[in-house]
């Protein structure tokens, strides 16, 4: 994995300096989810600090949830956020909760961006829809996956509402794991979960169905999850 380039931070508040910057790493996606970060000796170099205020650093990061020290293996970038990190601790084996706020914060962008999208991320939309499809046809598990979570988050972004967006992305990687778990791949691609609906509805500014197309997939999740069965511990 190539070094991230961090700038050689002032000497005073060295610890917090060196937090923001790995902590900025981690949010533009430079040091992605699930990947190990540098090791210890890299980031002493690159960032110019000894050993002990990057320690420091991590420790904070780790308890934050944004890292995890897996010993003998390497510290790893578990969340994005804070926020992020409490929701996957929150949420990791309680996906109908994940998904009942995925239905409040979706159904809710949907509305706004049937109204407020432009065309050029109208485009986009389509074209992470028309990729998701593909790979489903293929069956690109993984890649559908990926796909169809960058569909919802474009969504997410249509709306122009910059706090509901955070509130979204706070929730990442709980959605992701949620989409993975939504695409059942015993099935043809053809009857999996289409969005062509809620895609012609943001096409022509209808912001009622839009949001019936957005909760209406999750509303059948949801029900499939009430019918599971519970398992015994």
């Amino acid at each position: 994995m190539s070094a991230v380039p961090l700038a050689t931070p002032r000497r005073t508040g060295l610890v917090d300096q060196v937090i923001e910057q790995m902590r900025d790493a981690i949010t533009r996606g430079e040091w992605p989810v699930g990947r190990r970060i540098p090791p210890e000796p890299e980031l002493v170099s690159e960032l110019g600090v000894g050993r002990n205020t990057v320690r420091e650093a991590v420790r904070a990061l780790a308890h934050a949830g944004l890292l995890e020290v897996r010993q003998g293996d390497g510290t790893f970038v578990r969340a994005t956020s804070e926020l992020s990190g409490a929701v996957r601790r929150l949420c990791r084996t309680e996906l109908r909760e994940v998904l009942q706020v995925r239905r409040v914060l979706e159904v809710a962008a949907a509305r706004m961006a049937a109204t407020n999208r432009t065309e050029k991320e109208l485009r986009l939309v389509s074209e992470a829809l028309a990729q998701r499809d593909a790979a489903l046809s293929d069956a690109r598990w993984d890649l559908a996956a990926e796909k169809d979570a960058e569909f919802h988050l474009l969504i997410i972004g249509c709306s122009h509402n910059t706090l509901l967006a955070e509130l979204y992305q706070g929730i990442t990687e709980a959605v992701r794991a949620s989409v993975a778990t939504a695409i059942d791949r015993s099935l043809p691609a053809g009857e999996l979960v289409t969005h062509a609906g809620l895609l012609e509805a943001l096409r022509d500014r209808d912001p009622e169905r839009a949001a019936s197309e957005a909760g209406g997939f999750l509303d059948e999740m949801l029900r499939e999850q009430a019918d599971e069965p519970v398992k015994e511990s």
